[in-house]
């Protein structure tokens, strides 16, 4: 998906063909990886994340000027008036919901494009991207892909990982600006003719709207160098994949269950091997599973969501949880796409971060029962003292309150704000409810799994500076969300 997003990208700007971009992009990233390995890719993600992050403003910026309503003139264009216009036009226009961060059900919108209209909300539904599966999404993300992680393992102590967690909180802030804002633009400028005439190339459907600005919008030099940082970007993200990929099958496979006694040669010739196979079947599965789809992402969105909540329950309770064990992480991730799929057909209109929610209802309550039930491989727990475990269960009693409140809420007013998705606030209740669980339990409980992990809960310590930073990004988020409620 990457690697055909970037190839879309290329072909826009450059009239490179699709295929032809994938690739090169896939054998560009190959070699990359499996001669530069992670640290080549940490120095590129250093250099490029400059450039892409800057490019995206500067391209923002003269789009927004060319929407300025009171010249035909781009350079003498103000992006100020500029974007006053975009969002006078959205808000005027009835049923508009561009600027809206809780989309309410039965909001209907049509495809510039293509002229065909859906049901926004399945892809956004109301406030479960506030308190319902999203959070699924970004802690099996952010937490646990190993596309991620890596990099935060190989920072130079747990203080440094976490200032780098704080960052690229502040970075993510920015997608509104460097995405949202130009893709809103795009959509604007495209539906208004007699303000984007004279531009070249067109958007043929949703994911060709941001490289059709660069082509048009961005001066020559900062478009070379934000199209150079874009695919930068990409070859960094493919080399990080390749690089987890053949990590995983390697020290995970290869050595636990194939060949235990094999040589540092051996695993990185093997993991090189897996890396070139990992290439091969993304260039052939490309376009059959990409070619036909309006926005790729919400692919990626899509079919990752069968795997998230599985991911999220089984790595959670197997990281922190003492009384988590082995038949319960395996019948758990085993349930995990049957109960996706089930859920899809039952309920086929439902939309992708609804259907995550109740998935990971169910996978919690199996994980729990089974974890309580299993006492077979129970061992004594001594790792830490009675006040640290006074400290755990005094810290659960807060979640099971907040668990409480949210279920509360959820009986009350799930009915009267059906519309908004209310419901899923009950994935809030669940999640909070199962950390409480966990803490509870490490905190009363003389016994432990026998492989459960040993922890030094002060990992979790935050001094002054990254708890003003964490306080930062959520004041933020709350400001953006009290503006375009």
């Amino acid at each position: 998906s990457v690697a055909w997003l970037g190839a879309m990208a290329m072909e826009q700007i450059m009239g490179i063909p699709m295929m032809s971009g994938v690739v090169a992009l896939l054998v560009f990233s190959g070699i990359y990886s499996i001669y530069g390995g992670l640290k080549a890719v940490a120095w590129t993600d250093v250099i490029q994340v400059v450039f892409l992050v800057g490019g995206g403003l500067i391209t923002a910026y003269f789009a927004l000027k060319a929407a300025d309503p009171t010249t035909t003139d781009m350079a003498s264009g103000s992006a100020l008036e500029g974007f006053r216009n975009i969002y006078q036009t959205i808000i005027g226009t009835a049923g508009d919901k561009h600027f809206n961060m809780v989309i309410p059900e039965g909001t209907l919108v049509s495809d510039p494009a293509t002229g065909e209209q859906f049901d926004i909300y399945k892809d956004l539904p109301g406030l479960a991207l506030i308190f319902g599966a999203i959070w699924l999404t970004n802690i099996g993300y952010w937490g646990f892909n190993q596309y991620i992680i890596q990099k935060g393992l190989a920072a130079k102590n747990i203080h440094e990982a976490k200032k780098g967690l704080i960052f690229a909180g502040y970075l993510k802030i920015l997608i509104p600006i460097i995405v949202v804002i130009p893709g809103i633009t795009a959509y604007v400028l495209f539906t208004h003719p007699e303000i984007s005439e004279g531009l070249s190339g067109t958007i043929a459907k949703a994911d060709n709207a941001y490289p059709w600005l660069l082509r048009n919008f961005a001066p020559v030099g900062i478009k070379g160098l934000a199209f150079a940082a874009l695919v930068a970007a990409i070859v960094s993200s493919l080399a990080s994949m390749l690089n987890s990929t053949s990590t995983i099958f390697t020290m995970d496979i290869y050595k636990q269950l194939i060949n235990k006694k094999a040589s540092e040669k051996q695993l990185v010739k093997v993991g090189r091997i897996v890396a070139l196979v990992s290439l091969l079947i993304a260039m052939v599965a490309a376009k059959p599973l990409l070619g036909g789809l309006d926005q790729a992402f919400q692919y990626i969105q899509e079919y990752s969501g069968y795997i998230y909540p599985g991911v999220v329950v089984v790595f959670g309770m197997a990281l922190i949880w003492k009384k988590a064990t082995n038949a319960a992480a395996l019948w758990t991730s085993i349930a995990t796409l049957p109960a996706g799929i089930l859920i899809k057909y039952i309920f086929p209109d439902m939309g992708f971060q609804l259907r995550m929610g109740y998935v990971f209802i169910i996978l919690v309550v199996i994980a729990v029962t089974i974890s309580l039930l299993d006492k077979a491989h129970s061992v004594k727990d001594t790792d830490e003292s009675p006040a640290v475990k006074a400290n755990l269960v005094k810290h659960s009693y807060g979640m099971f309150a907040a668990a409480a409140v949210c279920t509360v809420l959820g009986i009350i007013y799930s009915g009267e704000y059906a519309h908004y998705a209310f419901e899923a606030i009950f994935v809030m209740a669940v999640l909070l409810a199962f950390v409480g669980l966990i803490l509870y339990t490490n905190g009363k409980s003389k016994t432990k799994d026998e492989k459960a992990y040993d922890y030094d809960p002060k990992i979790f310590d935050m001094n002054p500076g990254l708890v003003m930073g964490s306080i930062g990004i959520v004041a933020i988020l709350v400001v953006l969300y009290a503006v375009f409620w």
